[in-house]
């Protein structure tokens, strides 16, 4: 383990950071993307949110925020414990596969509003393919990006099946 994956005496939190960063970059608020990117590498019992807010070196009331949004995006489970007076939360399995086929709405809402423009824009020739070209791709995405997940999910159980 490298030095900078333990500066904050964490292991990876140096890769956690920089992913919680591009996360940021592509449109993620960036304490979701934090706690999310923090929960990758939580052992195996997850984290409290105390713990995480000590290793994020933030507030409980920041990481209370984050995992709320990050539960309603079904991106992390809370995990109750017999005994333990504190919820802990992980990772939900399939958290990425939900996310990306959940997008697809989004994706045709975005398409039918660029249809909108192109409609709105009729006596500009240029502006109105750029619009459809981008509804064209964004029903692409709609369509494909849920297939994919999902072929990605039947990969994953086979491989799993072959090498276990």
């Amino acid at each position: 383990m490298s030095a900078r994956d333990r500066e904050d005496g964490h292991p990876g939190a140096g890769p956690a950071e920089q992913a919680a960063a591009m996360m940021t970059a592509a449109g993620m608020a960036r304490m979701p993307a934090r706690v999310m990117m923090a929960l990758v590498g939580s052992p195996d019992a997850g984290y409290t949110a105390a713990e995480l807010a000590d290793r994020l070196g933030v507030s409980p009331a920041a990481v209370s925020g984050a995992v709320r949004y990050l539960q309603s995006m079904r991106m992390i489970d809370r995990l109750s414990r017999a005994g333990d007076r504190r919820d802990r939360y992980d990772l939900a399995d399939d958290a990425w596969h939900g996310v990306v086929a959940g997008n697809a709405p989004m994706y045709v809402r975005l398409a039918d509003l660029m249809d909108a423009i192109a409609d709105e824009n009729a006596d500009a020739p240029a502006s109105v393919h750029r619009a459809r070209e981008t509804a064209s791709f964004l029903r692409y995405l709609a369509e494909r990006m849920p297939q994919l997940a999902d072929e990605w999910r039947a990969q994953r159980a086979t491989s799993t099946t072959v090498e276990g």
